[in-house]
Protein backbone atom coordinates (compact mmCIF):
# COMPACT_ATOMS: atom_id res chain seq x y z
CA UNK A 1 0.00 0.00 0.00
CA UNK A 2 1.29 3.30 -0.96
CA UNK A 3 -0.23 5.09 2.34
CA UNK A 4 1.92 2.86 4.29
CA UNK A 5 5.57 3.59 2.10
CA UNK A 6 5.40 7.23 2.45
CA UNK A 7 4.27 7.10 6.28
CA UNK A 8 7.56 4.59 6.52
CA UNK A 9 9.34 7.57 4.38
CA UNK A 10 8.44 10.09 6.66
CA UNK A 11 11.53 10.88 9.53
CA UNK A 12 11.10 10.27 12.95
CA UNK A 13 11.30 13.94 14.16
CA UNK A 14 7.97 14.29 12.22
CA UNK A 15 6.52 11.38 13.75
CA UNK A 16 3.08 13.47 14.22
CA UNK A 17 2.88 13.93 10.51
CA UNK A 18 2.98 9.93 10.49
CA UNK A 19 0.37 9.60 12.80
CA UNK A 20 -1.62 12.36 11.47
CA UNK A 21 -1.71 11.03 7.75
CA UNK A 22 -2.66 7.79 8.57
CA UNK A 23 -5.44 9.17 10.66
CA UNK A 24 -7.28 11.73 8.42
CA UNK A 25 -6.11 9.25 5.58
CA UNK A 26 -7.49 5.86 7.32
CA UNK A 27 -10.01 7.09 9.60
CA UNK A 28 -12.28 10.01 8.05
CA UNK A 29 -15.50 9.62 7.97
CA UNK A 30 -15.61 11.49 4.50
CA UNK A 31 -17.20 9.48 1.48
CA UNK A 32 -14.84 7.41 -0.27
CA UNK A 33 -15.12 9.96 -2.95
CA UNK A 34 -15.02 12.93 -0.85
CA UNK A 35 -11.67 11.80 0.47
CA UNK A 36 -9.69 10.47 -2.25
CA UNK A 37 -10.73 13.49 -4.65
CA UNK A 38 -9.50 15.67 -1.44
CA UNK A 39 -6.16 13.40 -1.49
CA UNK A 40 -5.41 13.77 -4.75
CA UNK A 41 -6.45 17.51 -5.46
CA UNK A 42 -3.99 17.89 -2.16
CA UNK A 43 -1.23 15.97 -3.32
CA UNK A 44 -1.13 17.45 -6.33
CA UNK A 45 -0.93 21.11 -4.62
CA UNK A 46 1.57 20.07 -2.57
CA UNK A 47 4.11 20.29 -5.30
CA UNK A 48 5.62 17.15 -3.44
CA UNK A 49 6.48 14.44 -6.44
CA UNK A 50 6.77 11.70 -3.87
CA UNK A 51 3.64 12.64 -1.94
CA UNK A 52 2.05 12.41 -5.32
CA UNK A 53 3.52 9.32 -6.72
CA UNK A 54 2.77 7.47 -3.40
CA UNK A 55 -1.08 8.83 -2.99
CA UNK A 56 -2.10 8.94 -6.91
CA UNK A 57 -2.39 4.98 -7.59
CA UNK A 58 -4.45 4.66 -4.54
CA UNK A 59 -6.75 7.68 -5.38
CA UNK A 60 -7.30 6.48 -8.70
CA UNK A 61 -8.71 3.19 -7.71
CA UNK A 62 -10.96 4.73 -4.88
CA UNK A 63 -12.14 7.24 -7.33
CA UNK A 64 -14.34 6.93 -10.56
CA UNK A 65 -12.43 8.41 -13.93
CA UNK A 66 -15.21 11.03 -13.40
CA UNK A 67 -14.08 12.07 -10.05
CA UNK A 68 -10.58 11.70 -10.86
CA UNK A 69 -10.55 13.57 -13.29
CA UNK A 70 -12.40 16.71 -11.49
CA UNK A 71 -10.27 16.66 -8.75
CA UNK A 72 -7.22 17.06 -11.05
CA UNK A 73 -9.52 20.06 -12.39
CA UNK A 74 -10.18 21.07 -8.84
CA UNK A 75 -6.14 21.41 -8.39
CA UNK A 76 -5.46 23.11 -11.66
CA UNK A 77 -8.27 25.52 -11.48
CA UNK A 78 -7.27 26.95 -8.09
CA UNK A 79 -3.77 27.03 -8.63
CA UNK A 80 -4.89 29.77 -10.93
CA UNK A 81 -7.71 31.15 -9.00
CA UNK A 82 -6.15 31.13 -5.77
CA UNK A 83 -2.90 32.95 -7.46
CA UNK A 84 -5.26 35.78 -8.55
CA UNK A 85 -7.65 36.07 -5.85
CA UNK A 86 -5.35 36.61 -3.07
CA UNK A 87 -3.16 39.17 -5.43
CA UNK A 88 -6.05 41.06 -5.95
CA UNK A 89 -6.93 40.82 -2.35
CA UNK A 90 -3.70 41.77 -1.10
CA UNK A 91 -3.45 44.95 -3.28
CA UNK A 92 -4.10 48.01 -1.81
CA UNK A 93 -5.85 49.46 -4.22
CA UNK A 94 -9.83 48.27 -4.47
CA UNK A 95 -10.28 49.25 -8.33
CA UNK A 96 -8.75 45.83 -8.85
CA UNK A 97 -11.67 44.02 -7.04
CA UNK A 98 -14.82 45.91 -9.13
CA UNK A 99 -13.04 44.60 -12.74
CA UNK A 100 -13.85 41.83 -14.28
CA UNK A 101 -11.28 38.91 -14.22
CA UNK A 102 -10.79 37.84 -17.57
CA UNK A 103 -10.18 34.32 -16.73
CA UNK A 104 -11.93 30.76 -18.13
CA UNK A 105 -13.23 28.76 -15.06
CA UNK A 106 -16.15 26.88 -16.56
CA UNK A 107 -15.20 23.57 -14.74
CA UNK A 108 -16.39 25.25 -11.75
CA UNK A 109 -19.74 25.15 -12.85
CA UNK A 110 -19.94 22.12 -14.88
CA UNK A 111 -17.20 19.83 -13.07
CA UNK A 112 -18.62 16.52 -14.12
CA UNK A 113 -19.16 15.54 -10.20
CA UNK A 114 -21.29 16.12 -7.55
CA UNK A 115 -21.27 20.17 -6.69
CA UNK A 116 -20.18 20.07 -2.97
CA UNK A 117 -17.56 17.58 -3.83
CA UNK A 118 -15.72 19.40 -6.09
CA UNK A 119 -16.51 22.80 -3.82
CA UNK A 120 -14.70 20.52 -0.93
CA UNK A 121 -11.59 19.90 -3.19
CA UNK A 122 -11.20 23.54 -4.39
CA UNK A 123 -10.83 24.39 -0.38
CA UNK A 124 -8.66 22.08 0.37
CA UNK A 125 -6.46 23.05 -2.68
CA UNK A 126 -7.30 27.08 -1.22
CA UNK A 127 -6.08 26.40 1.75
CA UNK A 128 -2.85 25.19 0.86
CA UNK A 129 -2.33 28.08 -1.86
CA UNK A 130 -3.21 30.50 1.51
CA UNK A 131 -6.20 31.88 -0.74
CA UNK A 132 -8.34 33.53 2.14
CA UNK A 133 -10.89 35.16 -0.52
CA UNK A 134 -11.61 31.44 -2.09
CA UNK A 135 -11.75 29.71 1.29
CA UNK A 136 -14.29 32.19 2.07
CA UNK A 137 -15.99 31.42 -0.96
CA UNK A 138 -16.11 27.80 -0.95
CA UNK A 139 -17.13 27.76 2.77
CA UNK A 140 -19.75 29.80 1.83
CA UNK A 141 -20.74 27.50 -0.95
CA UNK A 142 -20.09 24.28 0.84
CA UNK A 143 -22.44 25.80 4.01
CA UNK A 144 -25.18 27.02 1.78
CA UNK A 145 -25.53 23.28 0.91
CA UNK A 146 -26.06 22.08 4.30
CA UNK A 147 -22.53 20.83 4.62
CA UNK A 148 -21.64 20.73 8.07
CA UNK A 149 -18.41 22.41 9.74
CA UNK A 150 -16.75 19.06 10.98
CA UNK A 151 -16.65 17.76 7.02
CA UNK A 152 -14.93 21.12 6.21
CA UNK A 153 -12.58 21.21 8.28
CA UNK A 154 -11.85 17.10 7.23
CA UNK A 155 -11.27 18.72 4.01
CA UNK A 156 -8.61 21.21 5.52
CA UNK A 157 -7.22 19.15 7.94
CA UNK A 158 -6.16 16.62 4.75
CA UNK A 159 -4.82 19.42 3.14
CA UNK A 160 -2.49 20.09 6.18
CA UNK A 161 -1.23 17.18 6.48
CA UNK A 162 -0.44 16.19 3.06
CA UNK A 163 1.05 19.63 3.01
CA UNK A 164 3.47 19.70 5.51
CA UNK A 165 3.93 15.42 4.61
CA UNK A 166 5.46 16.90 1.48
CA UNK A 167 7.71 19.76 2.71
CA UNK A 168 8.92 17.69 4.98
CA UNK A 169 9.82 14.58 3.08
CA UNK A 170 10.84 17.28 0.23
CA UNK A 171 13.65 18.96 2.58
CA UNK A 172 14.75 15.42 3.69
CA UNK A 173 15.52 14.72 0.53
CA UNK A 174 17.50 18.18 -0.38
CA UNK A 175 19.27 17.72 2.68
CA UNK A 176 19.80 13.83 2.00
CA UNK A 177 21.20 15.25 -1.41
CA UNK A 178 23.98 17.77 0.61
CA UNK A 179 25.07 15.00 2.62
CA UNK A 180 26.14 13.11 -0.34
CA UNK A 181 27.84 16.21 -1.48
CA UNK A 182 30.05 17.03 1.37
Amino acid sequence: MALDELKSAIPDYAKDLKLNLGSVIGNSELPQQQLWGTVLACAIASRSPKVLRELEPEARVNLSPEAYQAAKSAAAIMAMNNVFYRTRHLLSDPEYGTMRAGLRMNVIGNPGVEKVDFELWSLAVSAINGCGMCLDSHEQVLRKASVDRDTIQEAFKIASVIQAVGATLDAEAVLSEAVLAE
